[in-house]
Formats: structure tokens, sequence, C-alpha cells
């Protein structure tokens, strides 16, 4: 694979990870403002943000993760954001609160695992 698909690869792996760590803070942050302050939530908990990043997080991993199937032949990657991104999903059939950010939470830590393996995998 060319070194420059290899560095867009890279920073795509990066991306999702750094996508994966907002999506995890905003769910627990979202969840404990909620509750603490009995706040409605209003734009913080609306199912558009949880949708578009369900977009990201699949398109993200999609390139990523499949730039990186296609070298390395590695499975493991493909089958963790998979996975990741069925919990992801799922987050969006439950009502706002402690179930949704627990599938999510769940979704996004497998799903940047596998970026994590991506990446190791690439050296």
């Amino acid at each position: 694979m060319d070194t420059a698909l290899l560095r867009i690869r890279g920073k795509l792996d990066r991306f999702g990870m750094v996508l994966s760590g907002l999506c995890m803070v905003h769910c627990v942050a979202g969840v404990v403002i909620v509750a603490v302050l009995g706040l409605s939530g209003g734009l913080l908990l609306s199912p558009a943000i949880h949708r578009v990043g369900l977009a990201l997080a699949t398109v993200t991993a999609a390139i990523a993760i499949g730039m990186g199937a296609l070298r390395h032949r590695g499975r493991a990657p493909v089958v963790l954001a998979s996975l990741g991104l069925a919990f992801m999903a799922s987050g969006l059939f439950v009502e706002h609160g402690v179930r949704e950010a627990t599938l999510t939470v769940i979704g996004v830590s497998l799903v940047a695992s596998a970026h994590v393996l991506n990446l190791r995998r690439a050296h």
C-alpha cells in the first residue's frame, strides 16, 4: 500500500479514537448532568447528535479499518469495529439514560480498540 495511503489510514484511525473518546465523554456527561442537575438535556441529549456520531463513526471505521484489513488481512479489527458499531446503533433504540449510555460506551470502547489494533498491525 502506498505510503500516503498508510498515513491517511493512520490519521483516520487516530480520528476514530478521538471521536470514540468524545462520544464516551458526551454520553457519561449527559447522564451525569441530567441526573445530578435535573436538566432536560435539550441539545446535549438530542437524538440527532447520536445519529450523526454513529454515521461519522461508521464512515471512519469503514475506511480506516477496511484499508487496514486489506493490508494486513487481520479480521480482529473488523470484528471489533462491527460489534462496537452494533452496540452504538442499539443505543439509538432505547430511551435516553443509563441504558443508552451503557450501550454506547461499550460500542465506542470496542470501536476505539479496533482502531488501536489496526494501528498496531500496521507497524
